[in-house]
């Protein structure tokens, strides 16, 4: 099964793969073909990636062939969405967990790679965060980045990035990054908000599991359950829901 039609979902597509290993190489086809699309485009590419289980395969086949040789690493500009306040060597640290995963095998160099710095206190953390993507995307206060690609994953409570439910952050629409504490483990974070996610040119979550089968049946199907992953609407982009067949296994 390859696509899910779904009314709920604005300018939405949802793909279904079979396996998690198929999930990744459809991860990865999109951020090759992405990369290379806004490069050829306008000579460089902007992306934010999450942490969490479901990415890894991913991450790890983007350094691996056809996509290592495929992809314009020296073009590209890697950011986070979200991070958790801890050490890089920290089996929580969503940059530890990229460097092994492919960073450390990537032909990019470190001037172009940007993780939030998970060591400072929280609040310092996202407004060192803010300045950085301010400077780099040539902002003014009021304005947001355009990132050309987001990769996000949702929970079993519905949260995305780390933007949980019921969390005042939800609700802020100024700053760029906030920091925020919940999820597992119970930490403090650093997060992008809603109005840097619903900027970006495409955004594709990524969910895989029998485990997260009822949150994306909510999700996609009741839009009144008011879930932060469903607060995800691009304002000018695209947005795809990449599933396995497990997690894709309650939908009608």
């Amino acid at each position: 099964m390859d696509s899910y039609n779904n009314n709920h979902l604005t300018k939405s597509e949802i793909t279904i793969k079979d396996t998690p290993i198929d999930l990744a190489r459809a991860a990865a086809d999109i951020f090759s073909m992405r990369a290379n699309e806004c490069v050829a485009r306008k000579g460089r590419f902007f992306v934010a990636i999450s942490g969490g289980t479901t990415p890894g395969l991913f991450h790890r086949m983007l350094v691996q062939e056809p996509y290592v040789s495929e992809i314009p690493w020296d073009k590209m500009h890697i950011f986070w969405v979200d991070e958790r306040c801890v050490p890089e060597n920290d089996a929580a640290s969503n940059y530890g967990a990229s460097k092994k995963d492919f960073l450390n095998r990537a032909p990019i160099s470190k001037t172009q790679i940007y993780p939030m710095p998970g060591r400072l206190s929280p609040e310092d953390g996202a407004r060192k965060y803010q300045k950085a993507l301010m400077e780099f995307f040539n902002l003014k206060y009021g304005q947001f980045p355009t990132f050309d690609l987001i990769f996000l994953g949702t929970g079993k409570d519905g949260h995305t990035a780390s933007l949980f439910p019921g969390q005042k952050a939800l609700d802020e629409m100024e700053r760029l990054v906030i920091s925020v504490k919940g999820g597992d483990p119970y930490v403090s974070r650093l997060t992008m908000t809603f109005p840097v996610l619903n900027h970006a040119k495409r955004i594709v979550f990524m969910v895989s599991g029998k485990n997260k089968a009822d949150i994306v049946k909510t999700i996609l199907e009741f839009p009144k359950a008011m879930l932060p992953a469903q607060r995800i609407q691009p304002l000018n982009g695209t947005l795809t829901w990449l599933l396995d067949n497990e997690s894709a296994s309650m939908l009608i």
